[in-house]
C-alpha cells in the first residue's frame, strides 16, 4: 500500500518540481544553489516515469542510447555527494522518514513541506537552514523515484568532507570565484592564459588546466594523470566522457557549479542538441548545463560530471522537431545510427 506522503509527492510533475525549486532558490545558500538545480537535471522525473511505464524498459533504454549509471535507486546515498548539504544526508533521511509516518495534511504544498523538513534538519544539525533546503529537496525527489521502502532501507552513509568541501560554505563560494593568477604581469597577457577547471571539489587533485578560449573537453583530454577508462567505460580521452567533438553525441554534458558567466554563450547548435538529448537546460545565455566540447572558458570554473548520458528529448519531452546529428569522428559512426533511431517518431 502506498504511503500518503508518497501519494502527495507523486502528484507533482517535473515542471512543478522545478517551479518549486525556483521559488526556493532565494532560501538556499549560494554554495548549493546551482548544485541543487543541476542534481534535478541529472535525475529528471519525466525520464524516470517514462522508463517506469515503458512496456519493455530494456528496449526503451536501448533506444535512448543510455550509457552509465542512470538509475537513482542504485545511488540513493551517493548521487548528491557534490552538494555541500550531502554532509546532512543521514539527518535528512531520518527527518523525511519521520514526516512520511506522520503526514496527513491535505492542504500543504511542496514548498512548505521542503521548508518544514529543512528547518527540522537544521535544528538537529545546528546548521543554518539555508544549507539544508537544497538537500531536503533532493531527498524528497529521491523518495519519489525510488519509493519509500528503498529510501528507508538505504544505509544513509555519507562521504567525509575532503578537498575544497572541507571549508566553510562562504569560503567555498569565494574559492570558486577566484581566477588563476597569470603571474606578476598577468594583466598584460593576451595569450597563453591558463584556467583551472575543478571537476571534483572533494579531491585536491580533482582539477585540470586549459588555455583561454579552449573547450572544456579539450583540456580534460590532456589530463592523463589517471586511467580514466578503468574508472568509467565512457571515458576514452579523459575524465569527461567524449564520443565526438561536434555536439552530436551528448556524452560530454556537465553541470556548472560555478563560473557559468566565464564560459562562452550557448550557440544555437548546442542549445538545439541539448533538447534532442533531453538535458533540461535553462534558457539563459550562460546556463548551468553545458556540452563540454562546446563551452569555451575565459576563467576558472567548477563543474560536476553526470554518471550517465542518453538521447531521450523527443520521446520524453516531445520538444524536438528537426533532427540533425553529425558526429565528426569515425568512432561515432555507430552512435550516429543509434541516435537517429532514438529520435524517430515511432
Amino acid at each position: 500500500m502506498n504511503n500518503k506522503f508518497e501519494d502527495f509527492l507523486n502528484k507533482y510533475s517535473e515542471d512543478e518540481w522545478l517551479e518549486t525549486l525556483n521559488d526556493l532558490l532565494p532560501a538556499m545558500h549560494a554554495v548549493d544553489r546551482n548544485a541543487t538545480q543541476i542534481w534535478f537535471r541529472f535525475y529528471p522525473l519525466s525520464l524516470y516515469r517514462y522508463l517506469r511505464n515503458a512496456e519493455d524498459k530494456a528496449v526503451a533504454v536501448q533506444k535512448f542510447v543510455m550509457q552509465g549509471d542512470y538509475e537513482l535507486k542504485d545511488q540513493i546515498d551517493s548521487s548528491h555527494a557534490f552538494l555541500y548539504g550531502h554532509r546532512f544526508w543521514k539527518t535528512v533521511k531520518d527527518e523525511i522518514t519521520k514526516r512520511s509516518e506522520s503526514f496527513n495534511d491535505k492542504d500543504t504544498n511542496l514548498t512548505d513541506e521542503i521548508k518544514q523538513i529543512a528547518k527540522a534538519v537544521a535544528d538537529r544539525s545546528k546548521a543554518n537552514e539555508s544549507l539544508t533546503v537544497g538537500i531536503v529537496a533532493v531527498g524528497l525527489m529521491s523518495l519519489t523515484q525510488v519509493g519509500l521502502d528503498a529510501f528507508i532501507n538505504a544505509a544513509g552513509e555519507t562521504n567525509a568532507p575532503k578537498g575544497l568541501m572541507k571549508k566553510s560554505p562562504d569560503q567555498i563560494v569565494a574559492e570558486r570565484a577566484k581566477d588563476d593568477s597569470q603571474g606578476l604581469f598577468g594583466f598584460l597577457k593576451t595569450i597563453d592564459k591558463q584556467w583551472t577547471v575543478r571537476y571534483d571539489e572533494r579531491a585536491d587533485r580533482g582539477k585540470f588546466k586549459l588555455m583561454d578560449d579552449e573547450e572544456i573537453a579539450s583540456g580534460a583530454a590532456r589530463d592523463q594523470s589517471q586511467n580514466w577508462l578503468a574508472k568509467d567505460a565512457r571515458c576514452g580521452e579523459g575524465v569527461i566522457p567524449v564520443e565526438c567533438r561536434s555536439a552530436a553525441c551528448g556524452t560530454c554534458w556537465v553541470g556548472i557549479l560555478a563560473g557559468a558567466e566565464k564560459l562562452s554563450d550557448v550557440a544555437e547548435r548546442e542549445r538545439k542538441q541539448m533538447k534532442i538529448f533531453g538535458y533540461n537546460q535553462p534558457d539563459d545565455a550562460k546556463p548551468i548545463l553545458r556540452l563540454a566540447c562546446q563551452a569555451r572558458a575565459h576563467g576558472a570554473v567548477s563543474i560536476v560530471i553526470p554518471p550517465w548520458n542518453g538521447v531521450f528529448g523527443k520521446r520524453v519531452y516531445g520538444n524536438v522537431e528537426d533532427v540533425e546529428l553529425e558526429p565528426a569522428t569515425t568512432s561515432a559512426a555507430k552512435l550516429r545510427e543509434t541516435i537517429a533511431t532514438a529520435t524517430e517518431n515511432n
